[in-house]
């Protein structure tokens, strides 16, 4: 029975999930949620993930959300070739990159389209967003480089669960202009990783979906499409000199957190 991945082209976290069953040649079809990111139910999808975020992983009778949980599931079901290192401390470290990423950079990334793609703010609004965003980039590069050291990979001599856990993220980071210097350890580290036909197919599929949408900052002023403020998301964009836009987008209804479960 194929696999199903629930995911938007776009999420880092659908991303590494589709990474991880390509590298272990796990064959799977991919679905997006219909009407995502207007707030309507999609009532197969919140079967899956009652949370309302993708990505979601069908496999049989078993229905798993949140990317690592995701993540942990295809490393027991289909443990080889292995994306977690063998050792304790390794395991700690790639999972501890994977949390990283999540929490800290993915809303870097998230904020810039704010800004860049939806028009939530301008002018000097906008420059002060960005910056804070370029400068926490650039301290998370830092800590990267720190991590990778002098290996080829973050797990030692093979890719594995954290370089997964960082190339959706820094191609991202890439496409709103403020990725790793290529000279750079990490940005050498990229160019290795962008290699590998795992990670070409999930950045082709984003650069495919980039080119639909020139019309997402009119679907977000008119309410059809709302923009999930999650945790850390919230967090970042408040302490980043966004309140404002926080509180423009409950008025005007145009933003959304995650669903209550019930």
């Amino acid at each position: 029975m194929t696999v199903t991945v629930y995911e938007h082209p776009l999420s880092p976290y659908a991303q590494k999930v589709k990474i991880a069953l390509d590298e272990k040649g796990v064959a799977y079809e991919t679905k997006m949620p219909a009407a995502i990111g207007s707030g309507q139910p999609d009532r197969e999808f919140l079967k899956a993930n009652p949370r309302g975020e993708v990505p979601a992983l069908i496999d049989g009778d078993t229905m798993i959300f949140d990317s690592t949980i995701i993540l942990e599931y295809i490393e027991d079901k289909w443990p080889s070739p292995a994306m977690l290192p063998k050792t304790p401390a390794a395991r700690a470290n790639a999972r501890t990159i994977e949390e990283v990423m999540d929490t800290l950079f993915e809303p870097i990334n998230w904020g810039m389209g704010e800004i860049r793609w939806f028009k939530r703010a301008e002018g000097e609004r906008a420059r002060t967003i960005e910056a804070r965003a370029m400068s926490q980039a650039r301290g998370i590069y830092e800590w990267l480089t720190r991590h990778l050291g002098r290996a080829q990979w973050f797990g030692g001599e093979t890719f594995g669960w954290g370089d997964l856990s960082v190339v959706p993220y820094l191609n991202g980071a890439r496409g709103n202009g403020i990725g790793p210097d290529e000279k750079s350890p990490i940005g050498q580290w990229l160019v290795r990783a962008n290699a590998r036909a795992s990670v070409q197919k999930s950045a082709q599929a984003a650069a495919d979906s980039i080119k639909g949408m020139t019309q997402v900052a009119g679907a977000v002023q008119s309410g059809l499409f709302k923009r999930e403020y999650r945790d850390h998301r919230l967090e970042w964009m408040i302490r980043s000199g966004g309140l404002d836009v926080v509180l423009e987008g409950i008025k005007n209804n145009n933003i959304r957190f995650s669903n209550e479960l019930s």
